[in-house]
Formats: C-alpha cells, structure tokens, sequence
C-alpha cells in the first residue's frame, strides 16, 4: 500500500457517515444493488479480467460486489483518509482479494493515463469540491473503450434535512441528475439513455423513505415528474479521442 495522502478538497464525513458506512444497509442496500445496477446498464459485454479503479473506495465494502460481478484482474482502491486506506487493507485481505491502496485525491490521481479498464465512482463524487479535475482524471486514467460507472446521489438527496443533519457534503457543488449527465458528456464520455437509470430507493427519499407511499397515502410519481434522486450510468471512453478542434 503507497504512503497515505490527505486532501481537503474533498469534505470528510461525519463520525455516524463513517459509521454507516460498515452497516448492512449500506452494503447490502447501496452497495449491492448498485453495482447489480451498473452491471445491467452495458451495452456491450464488460472487459474481462478489467483492472478497476475505485474511486474513493472508502473501507472496501464494494470490493466484494466487484469482484463477484466483474471477476477483476486487480482492483486499485483510491481514497484520500488514511482510516478508511487501513480498514480497506483489512477488508482485502480478510477476503483474499488482489487490491492495491493509494492514497490519492480523486482530483490528482497518482496513476499513469490509460491504466485501467473501469473507474467505479459509487456515491463519490458528491463529496468532491473539485469535481471537474476528478472527472478529467477518471478520463485521463482510462485506456480508450473503457467505462466509467458513475452512480451518485442528486441534490434533490444530498439537500434535505435528514442528510444535512446527519452528514456533511460541499453543498456549492451538488448537482441534478440532468447537470450530472452533462458534466459527463462535456468531458467526452460516450453514452446513451439506455446506459443511464434513475434509481428511486426507498432509502433515497430522506423526507419520508417512501412511507406514505407504502401505506398509500399517497400516489407514487412516475418518472418525469419526480425530482430524481439518484442516477446511475456507464458512460465509455471513446475508442479513438477527437479530432483537434472537434468538439467530444
């Protein structure tokens, strides 16, 4: 594991985020489910024996979920708090998995370009001040035809009293679903509407987790008239870059 690297572009989270983050919920009921998510967005088969980059991996939680689902080579788990570097290293080797830990910052990733095979940003980005430099990075790191698969939590989320309360993020740069999907094909991602969904999860929904719709009380809105609260994509790096001039 390469020496940690603590940045303060990105916002830390709470002790109870931390805490939340080693829960079966979050495994189980994020984790999971997502990359379940990614997995049915392709459009074409993945890359076999990828090597993958996870994007602020955090305490390793999604290490298993990668594994199992994408069968990598290796995985670099990438993540700025040196904590979270040392309970990943554990999470590794308690399931045996070929990982290797840098500590970097998503927005300056040590790692030279077109490393790897998939960059996994699950739940990241949100906490990112710098997000424009960690989505050039991601791009930068990606061999041509690789995939980035970006699943966050929109503003309509991250602005709501139940998270505010509980957790911390840069509220400045939140974003919706629609600003998030532009951000990628700004920077030359390639994608289509069938490579993107837009998760409704009860745990999602921090004013009321669906309960009234639960107990119908109320009706649920159907896509186009909700504010969306998650996106999920895989978005491709091209095969061949842009000729100069050309916009991506």
């Amino acid at each position: 594991m390469s020496e940690p690297f603590f940045s303060h572009s990105y916002v830390e989270e709470t002790r109870l985020g931390f805490l939340f983050l080693r829960s079966h919920t979050w495994q189980h009921h994020v984790l999971r489910v997502a990359i379940n998510d990614l997995r049915g967005l392709f459009s074409e088969h993945p890359p076999e024996n990828p090597v993958i980059l996870d994007a602020g991996c955090g305490q390793g939680k999604s290490f298993q979920y990668l594994h199992s689902v994408f069968n990598p080579v290796k995985i670099l788990g990438v993540d700025a708090d040196p904590l979270s570097l040392r309970l990943s290293a554990e999470e590794a080797e308690r399931r045996r998995l070929n990982v290797e830990l840098i500590g970097s910052d998503c927005a300056s990733l040590k790692l030279p370009d077109a490393s790897v095979d998939m960059v996994f940003c699950h739940q990241t980005f949100h906490h990112l001040v710098e997000q424009e430099q960690a989505l050039t990075e991601f791009y930068r790191v990606l061999k041509p035809g690789g995939y980035l698969l970006f699943a966050e939590s929109t503003e309509a989320y991250i602005d709501t009293w139940v998270i505010r309360w509980f957790f911390r993020h840069p509220m400045h740069v939140q974003k919706s679903a629609a600003h998030y999907l532009d951000m990628l094909h700004g920077q030359g991602f390639q994608f289509t509407a069938k490579n993107v969904s837009y998760p409704y999860l009860w745990w999602s929904r921090a004013r009321d987790f669906g309960l009234l719709e639960r107990f119908k009380l109320v009706k649920p809105k159907p896509f186009g008239e909700r504010e969306e609260t998650l996106v999920n994509a895989v978005a491709r790096k091209p095969l061949q870059a842009p000729f100069e001039g050309e916009t991506p």
